[in-house]
């Protein structure tokens, strides 16, 4: 059965998807920059596993609805999204998965609505329950290094979701090439082309710099071919990017938000899969050290040696197979 496009509509907003094969349902959502597209080895192998496959395009990226107000992104906001999709396509529950920041829609999907979503998987970003100081506040406590070890620019280095939070800033970087931006994004995040440890980091932005100054330059990844890359562009150039970066930009609301599950864990059937060389498992060692606690149900925890952040593209043979056998092992729906 082929991969299908279609469209349905959550509390009259569109949300595009692409969906394959038939079973139960796992819905899948990707993170930032991405697409539907992000999940285009997960579709076919999960199709032919005996799933019904279904990757979305989140609120603000590709054919779905992009609202204006920048509150519109919201965490309770992409949850439910995710009922109405379950929902739209007749079905009681699902089992969700999500990549990067779809990982945390996907954990707070399953946090939020449990009796909707009966196991979900988490790629590169390890779940961290809600709590601490409000996330403007660390966010801005952070500072890179100069790339001799060194906190780098007397402290004038801001990290990369800083430099996200005010509209129109991080736009007027990308948005004059799309393209290129993208290819380096990728390409700094990606496990054989990131920058090495002496070299400046790029999740920061040098005193009047960019991000863009601290991408690697001269090739893609090896997961991202010229054609995908056109695909990504092309979207985004259609769009812009302010739909996507609002999810950063509303952080803080989450936090207010979400203050009633504070520290809540996940008991669902779980499972994690994040890349040996991603600064989202690194920095974030110990939330997966936390798991027995905040993951009580985890039925599997995998650490891909040389991965970088994009790990089902990286490595979708893998990632299938450690998807379709943590979905095998999952009680009946």
């Amino acid at each position: 059965m082929a991969a299908q496009h279609r469209v349905v509509f959550a509390d009259g907003r569109r949300i595009h998807l692409v969906e394959q094969g038939s079973g139960p349902l796992v819905l899948l959502v990707h993170g930032f920059p991405e697409s539907w597209y992000s999940w285009r080895h997960q579709l076919p192998a999960l199709a032919a596993a005996g799933y019904r496959a279904v990757a979305v395009d989140v609120r603000g990226y590709g054919r779905s609805s992009g609202p204006a107000a920048p509150d519109a992104y919201r965490m309770v906001e992409l949850v439910a999204d995710n009922v109405e999709v379950v929902r739209a396509l007749g079905e009681e529950s699902a089992v969700v998965v999500g990549h990067d920041w779809g990982a945390a829609v996907a954990a707070n999907s399953a946090l939020l609505r449990p009796e909707v979503f009966r196991a979900v998987g988490l790629l590169s970003v390890p779940y961290t329950p809600r709590g601490g100081p409000r996330p403007s506040d660390i966010f801005a406590g952070m500072r890179g290094t100069d790339g001799d070890g060194d906190e780098g620019g007397g402290g004038g280095e801001e990290f990369y979701v800083s430099y996200f939070q005010e509209p129109g800033r991080a736009e007027a970087e990308i948005e004059p090439d799309v393209r290129g931006w993208l290819a380096g994004f990728y390409g700094a995040l990606s496990g054989d082309t990131m920058p090495g440890p002496g070299a400046p980091d790029p999740h920061f932005v040098g005193r009047g710099g960019t991000l863009r100054e601290r991408f690697p330059a001269g090739r893609l990844p090896e997961w991202l071919g010229e054609r995908d890359l056109d695909v990504y562009a092309g979207e985004f150039e259609r769009t812009g990017l302010t739909g996507a970066l609002n999810r950063y930009r509303n952080m803080d609301r989450d936090w207010e938000d979400l203050a009633a599950y504070d520290g809540a864990p996940i008991t669902q059937p779980s499972l994690f899969v994040g890349g040996g060389l991603d600064a989202s498992t690194t920095w974030l060692a110990d939330a997966i050290e936390a798991y027995p606690v905040t993951l009580p149900g985890l039925v599997s925890s995998h650490i891909l040696d040389g991965c970088g952040h994009w790990i089902q593209q990286e490595r979708p043979d893998e990632v299938n197979r450690l998807l379709v056998d943590w979905l095998a092992a999952l009680p009946s729906a």
